[in-house]
């Protein structure tokens, strides 16, 4: 079975459903009944047309739950409705997808997490966690963001501001989360770009591209953490890097900055580096500055902390990161990276194992466990 091919094909399908009358839960949920319905079928009888099968599986399985609260007349002419099975047209509809989902009788907030959870695979827990809240809010973010688009049709696109959101953090997931669904975010963004002239539109797709050139660097071959100071920089893709900075350039030379114009400048400072003792981190902190001012939230100012610690040294880091709540997620880490730069490797190794445990990431926490195991063993010398 092919789950890879399933997962690219749902969005498509659910649009399908929706454009045919269909109210948003509704369709996800006989989507999803004939998802279950491919998993048991295909690998015994798989169709010539995955996309055909699934939209009148998909469909039917739609009219079998309307049928029991809707009228005979009304389940009569959705019936006549019904797409006849064959070839289905090959055309994506992903994108316009996470903009339906982007419905204007939703918060932003609503439509991301909507979005997020049915179009870009993500789970509840990923999204909590992006969000900073904890499960079970999210869950009932989720569920209220259902019924409310439940009884409407979505007819009428969002703005493009929440589907960036949505991309943005789908990006970010696939880039360090369970799911691999960075190049899904970076070919999206693409197709956006090329459809709307938005100096966000190609900050975001710069600040994928400048993030993504660093990607194969990210991890050692036993599935480790290499930090960006320790990358080797000749793994990093030269070719996606330059793409990113020409589009930033481009991006910025229109005079409306944005968070992230912004935060792809960050990344191109980086990128730009030949090494990492060559960092502009001077010019770095004063680019959170603008972040901070366009944005001011609470992950910002905590990597502004590392940058400050960075260009002025650990103590301003650890002043700047004073300031934050110490339940932010990675503030013990950060932290014990500031308290180990100035030359207080007891405390540093005991954040570092505090950090661990609170690590919800596995990489990430093995690589705080080592942190906190060299630490200790260099006392101990």
């Amino acid at each position: 079975m092919d789950e890879a091919l399933l997962r690219s094909l749902t969005p498509s399908v659910l649009t399908v459903l929706v454009r045919r009358g269909a109210d948003f839960a509704a369709a996800e949920d006989a989507v999803q009944d004939a998802l279950v319905e491919a998993v048991r079928g295909w690998p015994a009888d798989p169709p010539r047309d995955a996309k055909g099968w699934l939209v009148t599986v998909a469909w039917r399985k739609f009219l079998d739950a309307t049928r029991a609260d809707t009228a005979r007349r009304r389940r009569e002419d959705r019936l006549d409705e019904e797409p006849a099975p064959g070839p289905a047209p090959a055309v994506d509809d992903t994108l316009q997808l996470y903009f339906l989902c982007a419905h204007p009788s939703l918060t932003p907030s609503s439509a991301v997490a909507l979005t997020l959870r049915a179009v870009g695979g993500l789970t509840t827990r990923q999204i909590a966690q992006a969000y900073l809240v904890p499960e079970a809010t999210m869950a009932q973010r989720i569920s209220r963001a259902k019924r409310t688009v439940s009884g409407v049709r979505l007819d009428r696109h969002g703005d493009v501001a929440t589907v960036l959101r949505v991309l943005y953090l789908v990006f970010n997931e696939g880039y360090s989360g369970d799911l691999d669904l960075a190049a899904e975010a970076i070919r999206l963004t693409r197709q956006l770009a090329a459809a709307i002239d938005h100096p966000e539109v190609a900050g975001l797709l710069a600040l994928m591209l400048l993030h993504h050139a660093r990607r194969a660097a990210r991890t050692a071959p036993d599935g480790s953490l290499v930090p960006l100071a320790e990358q080797d920089r000749g793994r990093w893709d030269t070719g996606a890097i330059a793409e990113g900075v020409e589009i930033l350039q481009r991006a910025l030379a229109r005079d409306r900055l944005g968070e992230f114009q912004a935060q792809a400048a960050i990344a191109a400072l980086h990128a730009d580096a030949p090494t990492a003792e060559e960092t502009d981190w001077v010019q770095i902190v004063e680019w959170y500055d603008e972040l901070a001012r366009l944005t001011d939230g609470p992950v910002v100012r905590l990597n502004r902390a590392v940058a400050v610690g960075e260009a002025d040294g650990p103590r301003a880091g650890l002043a700047a990161l004073a300031a934050l709540d110490d339940s932010l997620p990675r503030y013990t880490a950060v932290a014990a990276y500031l308290h180990e730069r100035d030359g207080d490797p007891a405390t540093a190794a005991r954040l570092y194992a505090e950090a661990a445990h609170k690590a919800t990431d596995l990489a990430e926490r093995d690589h705080l466990t080592r942190q906190a195991a060299r630490l200790n063993t260099l006392r101990r010398q």
